[in-house]
């Protein structure tokens, strides 16, 4: 696979995740159950499967510790964030904690799209702010970080 490829199935992987997550915010399904109701309704075509299902379990998994790492960069509590931005936001510090052959722009450029096509009007910037500041703070090792 090119890597344009591979950077548009993860793409399409990470749209997938986040409509799994919303969906376990909103009913509290296990991890397992949602992949198997996405891998039998959902149009997984072109989806990079592994790292979906990475993503998710991996969020589903360490949301509590996400949160708390998080939380220092908002300015709000995180229960008090929009429910998909708060998705958005643990995606995106899943990846730059548990990433980190992933670039901080490449992280930040996919979660501030996915903000604008699912979120909340201006819940891009907001989105952009927090993760830029975390990113900061948890790469400081990594030259795309600043």
């Amino acid at each position: 696979m090119t890597a344009r490829g591979r950077f548009e199935s993860r793409r399409r992987a990470r749209r997938r995740a986040l409509q799994a997550l919303y969906q376990w915010q909103l009913t509290g399904q296990e991890a397992d159950e949602i992949l198997d109701q996405f891998r039998a309704a959902q149009d997984m075509t072109g989806v990079d499967d592994a790292y979906f299902e990475m993503l998710l379990r991996g969020v589903v998994a360490d949301h509590e510790t996400l949160d708390s790492e998080l939380q220092p960069f908002l300015d709000r509590p995180l229960d008090h964030v929009d429910l998909m931005e708060r998705v958005v936001l643990r995606i995106g510090a899943f990846e730059l904690m548990n990433c980190p052959q992933l670039p901080v722009p490449v992280v930040l450029d996919e979660c501030i799209d996915l903000a604008q096509r699912f979120g909340s009007e201006q819940g891009h910037g907001f989105v952009n702010a927090v993760l830029d500041r975390a990113a900061r703070h948890w790469r400081t090792a990594d030259p795309g970080a600043s």
